[in-house]
């Protein structure tokens, strides 16, 4: 299953030409996944956040563009998670037009969970892996 959140592009979120420039579209990614967590109750903060998981970093991220973004407004951004493993996920994306009739970029992105007292890798929390459901292609049983 995916989700879609809706995200605006600024205006100082674009190049010289008008479009939007490439280091955006992560942000884009950013935004869009940030916002569903945050539904769930995620926050950086560890004595606000309803996951005792709050410590995530960026391993990888690779983005293929298909189609330029014109000026400032708003966009669609789909994700899923292709995978969660013991303590990595993999995100899905596509960053769409605001009709969703253009796919303007679409790629992954791999989050690691982090142990708050080493920064070395640390298992995703049940509480975690429940609410990543809605985001799940397969069954996220089977990946435990």
């Amino acid at each position: 299953m995916s989700v879609t959140r809706t995200v605006q592009i600024h205006f100082d979120d674009l190049d010289a030409m008008g479009l939007l420039h490439n280091s955006r579209y992560a942000l884009l990614v950013e935004r869009a996944v940030g916002a569903f967590w945050a539904e769930q109750g995620w926050n950086f903060d560890p004595g606000v956040s309803r996951f005792r998981d709050v410590y995530m970093a960026v391993r990888e991220f690779k983005i293929t563009y298909n189609a330029p973004i014109s000026g400032a407004g708003e966009v669609a951004v789909e994700f899923w998670l292709d995978r969660m493993g013991r303590t990595s996920g993999v995100y899905g994306f596509r960053v769409l037009s605001a009709d969703r009739s253009i796919v303007h970029a679409e790629g992954y992105r791999v989050n690691v969970n982090l142990d708050p007292a080493t920064f070395r890798p640390a298992p995703f929390s049940q509480e975690l892996r429940d609410a990543a459901a809605p985001l799940m292609l397969e069954d996220l049983t089977a990946a435990q």
